[in-house]
């Protein structure tokens, strides 16, 4: 690693859920992360901010959001307005207008509710996307509304009378029931609409035939979040110079910022996420066991030499984020045994 003053680590889905955490943190000890158990003793007590658990945007979401000026002042009231950054990632103009982010989605339909599915599971292929895209723009041109596609999971949606619509993240709604989390506001029952017109086409679609014929879950709705417009701009105050973020998370940061030189950098990692949405907390330790390796160990490494000033790991579950901070000289606190236990938040 470089010389840098200050790295900044975000690991999504790190902190284990209460329900589980001893569980998992006897797991963890056993599994052998030293790295990550030496940098929280000596980090001291960290910050940490709670949220509400039917927030519209996850902890580690809405942070992103505060470092590129992308929060809105919403505090999880609303999902960051993401759509137009979303769009010139994938290389497509982001006209004038109030767009959204439009994802083909899985719900579930349970005995009393109805609940999202995580959209990594559909293994959603190109040709598949195109044609349920090509029903659902006829169907969204019919109401006035503009339809764009950017890649198999990614669709944007124009609607200048939306403009004040609240929407969540699919990855905050992710696994509850949909009711809380539907869009509301101006244009709710617009969307209503439209999302049932169209979910009424995909249901006898040759795509769905296809994907249960071969046990696939069938795409039968779309969820629209991140509404903004063109002439907002990522406005961030003291955000990162240098950032390494997954594609799914790099839509936060303005562009240029991965190329940028200086000496304070944000990593982020999405590896945890999934395991965590699904309870499947066996991938989830070995996701988190490759993270010790891959990032951890080597920040270590790196502050004891002198290569790293600061070390901040950004840490969150569902409704919570701790930020610990450690330096140089937080490491010689030779007294602080290796321990986990500060991911109890």
């Amino acid at each position: 690693m470089s010389h840098l003053a200050n790295l900044a680590i975000l690991l999504p889905f790190a902190l284990p859920p209460a329900e589980m955490a001893n569980d998992l943190l006897r797991v963890l000890r056993a599994c052998k992360t030293p790295a990550l158990a030496m940098l929280l003793a000596r980090a001291p007590s960290p910050a940490i901010e709670r949220f509400d658990g039917f927030s519209h945007a996850l902890p580690h979401e809405i942070w992103l959001a505060r470092q590129f000026g992308l929060d809105r002042g919403t505090q999880g009231s609303n999902s960051p307005p993401l759509a137009c950054a979303a769009m010139r990632q994938l290389g497509l103009p982001a006209e004038d207008g109030v767009w959204f982010v439009l994802n083909p989605v899985h719900l579930h339909i349970a005995r009393d509710h109805i609940v999202l599915t995580d959209a990594r599971q559909l293994d959603l292929t190109e040709a598949e996307s195109r044609h349920l895209f090509d029903t659902a723009r006829t169907l969204v041109e019919e109401e006035g509304k503009l339809l764009r596609y950017g890649d198999a999971k990614t669709w944007f949606l124009r609607a200048d009378d939306w403009k004040n619509l609240q929407t969540a993240t699919p990855d905050a709604a992710c696994g509850h029931n949909i009711d809380i989390w539907m869009p509301q506001g101006d244009g709710e029952r617009a969307w209503r609409k439209l999302q049932n017109e169209i979910q009424m086409h995909w249901h006898i679609h040759a795509v769905n035939d296809a994907r249960e014929a071969r046990a696939a879950k069938p795409v039968n709705s779309l969820w629209l979040w991140g509404g903004a417009t063109a002439s907002l701009q990522a406005k961030p105050a003291t955000a990162p110079t240098i950032c390494e973020l997954p594609s799914q998370l790099a839509v936060y940061a303005p562009p240029g910022s991965a190329s940028a030189q200086a000496d304070n950098k944000l990593i982020a990692s999405d590896q945890l996420i999934a395991p965590a949405l699904a309870g499947d907390w066996g991938a989830w330790l070995q996701q988190l066991h490759a993270l010790e390796n891959e990032q951890l160990a080597p920040a270590l490494e790196a502050l004891q030499s002198g290569a790293l000033k600061q070390l901040t790991l950004v840490l969150s579950h569902n409704t919570a984020l701790a930020e610990f901070v450690i330096t140089r000289n937080s490491l010689r606190k030779f007294w602080a045994k290796p321990s986990l236990k500060k991911l109890l938040v």
